[in-house]
């Protein structure tokens, strides 16, 4: 395990993109790009919201998915922020983790309640936002609906459910509509660490299995579809929210942790860090 870059806020929505990484600094309130030197810039800036999840339009342009005020937000080529979707008419909480089709569509985790506000978290949803902004529900009765996957012919989506501890799959129509929901993974926890494995971020590889970032067992580990484990990272003390497999060739597992995930630690003092480690099967797909 080696560090790529230390001294962020809060790193999350990791994006193999373009030759580099691309995440979320969430409480800087800014995008970076960097490559696995460390050599890192400043792409995009939030100041008035908490970026999260990433993806790109088939023109290039970036998307964020701003939290709190829940929109989906369209970096112009200028580097201008523009609205792209207003997500508020349907969402229940904050918006946070999303992944993005060729053609555009985009689906976003809707989590249900306010993370950092408390308050009682409500069964929620993946929301699709069409590649011209219409919004509508991809599914409904998601528990804490997190990190989202596309396979590589994008036909299938998976989705962590971090409220229900499993891996959940859909059919994806050429419309983007989503059908025949199932279990992908349930998943157990290590080591009496924590009692649940809630998934956070997660990537996909070559061999169907799973790459999950388990913020409560301070692990990363790979699940194979119906739930085996074969392979575990300990972060401890750091807390692991979400992981992508990058590099040329696609075998670097690059993992965002912090010390806490809570808005008021890791803002007073700047803990959070890219993590990487080489893997064995290549990654595929989105991210």
């Amino acid at each position: 395990m080696r560090t790529i870059l230390d001294g962020l806020n809060f790193s999350e929505g990791p994006r193999w993109h373009d030759g580099a990484l691309w995440f979320s600094d969430m409480h800087a309130h800014r995008v970076i790009r960097t490559d696995l030197d460390g050599n890192a810039e400043t792409v995009a800036v939030v100041d008035w919201d908490d970026p999260s999840g990433l993806g790109w339009l088939p023109d290039g342009r970036l998307l964020v998915v701003a939290m709190s005020t829940q929109k989906l937000l369209r970096q112009e080529p200028d580097g201008s922020m523009a609205e792209h979707a207003d997500l508020s008419p349907l969402a229940i909480g904050d918006v946070n983790d999303m992944i993005v089709r060729s053609d555009g569509t985009a689906y976003i985790g809707d989590m249900g309640a306010r993370i950092h506000a408390g308050g009682e978290r409500q069964t929620a949803q993946t929301l699709m936002v069409a590649p011209d902004g219409s919004l509508s529900v991809g599914a409904d009765g998601m528990e804490a609906p997190n990190g989202h996957i596309l396979s590589p012919d994008e036909e299938t989506l998976i989705v962590a459910e971090s409220a229900a501890f499993r891996l959940t799959a859909f059919d994806v129509a050429p419309d983007g509509t989503l059908s025949n929901r199932r279990v992908y993974a349930e998943l157990v926890p290590e080591s009496n660490r924590a009692p649940v494995a809630p998934p956070d971020g997660i990537c996909l590889d070559a061999e169907g299995a799973v790459w999950v970032a388990d913020p409560l067992g301070l692990r990363v580990f790979r699940v194979l579809p119906g739930g085996e484990v074969t392979d575990s990272h300990d972060m401890a003390p750091k807390v692991p929210v979400a992981c992508v497999l990058g590099g040329d060739d696609r075998r670097t597992l690059l993992i965002c942790a912090a010390d806490d995930w809570k808005k008021e630690v890791v803002t007073a003092a700047a803990t959070g860090s890219i993590y990487a480690t080489e893997a064995t099967v290549p990654g595929v797909g989105k991210p």
